[in-house]
């Protein structure tokens, strides 16, 4: 069933999507932002993120985004949902299903797995360090954690722009989905096995070298975030995302496999045409951990890259950091946690795919924050249902 309202505040509703944007691998590139972005003062960089350009953005195709909901359902996801936020008004739409045996319809206020998006959580953390002088990014990441890595070349800024070099260890893991998930579904690893399976490979470039995609890097991000804050992830995120931002729906609850209160399950598709759907929402997501094991909701990051955009989380300079972008593709490029999508409308947004067992999540901003898109289509494992997202963005930011 389709749900379409609009509203003001938090009454409000009417919109949906999903899409994984499969990472290029060993893409070359330089950063695009230009070198005098870094000369400008600190008010400067967050100011000209604002302006004219939010409000002259078409409103949102909610009929547009509707359509490749149904698409995305009938393309074998069971259920997908979306919320927009924008400069105060939210629009939301659902289609199809939360649970496939007891049919419950899917709900914008439901939890699930964000996978990757996680990614950008652990760069703010890791930013505020900097902004702490407790980390450099320049550094190599093995003058704090001594000895990990073969390479004392590998800074801070090579792991979160994915330009380490760092094999990505999960590509040998899900060869074939369900039976590599199968296998670590209930396991737990270490961060340090996980680098270890990593390190088996020979690396995939030089450091600095080319944009490689590697969840390895964000391991290693994870382990840096616990040695510096002498505290787990988990409370790292807590103490300086979540609560901060009261994001309610946000949990890091690794090891434990079950999501607390009410939430969408997730189905990983077969590797079998015609097999029968995977109920995958259990699950450690022990091999991602600090790289995608997250939990939250469509409103919490809508919340969360809303803040972020808008200069909430990170000093102007960190924040510029992060927005220092390495071209992907022609239409995709990736900062430090963060990727840039260029629309045909001419508008480029800011956020993360995700992609975990049974989820496929997107969260994107315009620049400056004002308007902020979560969508989620509760399967993986489907290229179909993958490449028809990509349209939804087009509805979202450029009306269409």
């Amino acid at each position: 069933m389709v749900s379409a309202t609009v509203g003001r505040a938090g009454v409000l509703g009417a919109v949906a999507l999903s899409l994984l944007a499969v990472p290029a691998r060993a893409a070359t590139g330089t950063p695009d932002t230009p070198a005098a972005a870094a000369a400008r003062p600190a008010s400067a960089t967050v100011a000209a993120a604002r302006g004219p350009a939010a409000a002259a953005l078409p409103a949102p195709n909610t009929a547009g985004l509707a359509a490749v909901l149904r698409s995305v359902v009938a393309q074998g996801a069971p259920g997908a949902l979306a919320r927009i936020d924008d400069h105060g008004r939210t629009y939301r739409v659902t289609r199809g299903v939360a649970d496939r045996v007891t049919g419950r319809a899917v709900s914008t206020g439901d939890r699930f797995r964000i996978g990757s998006v996680t990614k950008t959580f652990t760069t703010v953390v890791l930013l505020q360090l900097v902004d702490e002088h407790r980390l450099s990014l320049d550094a190599p990441v093995n003058r704090y954690l001594p000895g990990l890595l073969p390479d004392d070349r590998i800074t801070v800024r090579h792991l979160l722009s994915h330009r380490s070099g760092l094999y990505d260890y999960s590509d040998d893991m899900f060869a074939a989905s369900v039976s590599g998930f199968e296998a670590v579904r209930k396991k737990v690893f270490t961060y340090r096995q996980l680098v270890a399976l990593s390190l088996k490979k020979p690396r995939t470039n030089a450091p600095g070298a080319a944009y490689s995609y590697s969840n390895t890097n964000f391991v290693v991000a994870g382990m840096l975030v616990e040695k510096l804050t002498g505290q787990p992830v988990r409370t790292a995120y807590r103490n300086r995302i979540v609560e901060p931002l009261k994001l309610t729906d946000t949990f890091y609850v690794h090891p434990d496999t079950a999501i607390p209160g009410r939430y969408t399950r997730g189905y990983l598709t077969p590797d079998r045409a015609g097999a029968e759907l995977v109920d995958a929402t259990a699950q450690t997501v022990s091999w991602a951990q600090s790289a995608g094991a997250l939990i939250s909701s469509a409103r919490d990051l809508d919340v969360f890259y809303g803040a972020l955009l808008k200069g909430r989380l990170l000093s102007a300079a960190r924040l510029a950091d992060m927005e220092r972008f390495t071209k992907v593709n022609g239409t995709t490029a990736y900062g430090l946690g963060l990727r840039r999508r260029d629309l045909s409308c001419g508008v480029s947004v800011y956020g993360h795919t995700g992609a975990v067992q049974g989820y496929y999540t997107y969260a994107f901003g315009t620049k400056d924050g004002g308007r902020t898109l979560t969508a989620m289509a509760n399967t993986s494992n489907n290229a179909k249902v993958l490449n028809t997202l990509a349209g939804a963005l087009e509805s979202a930011f450029c009306g269409k």
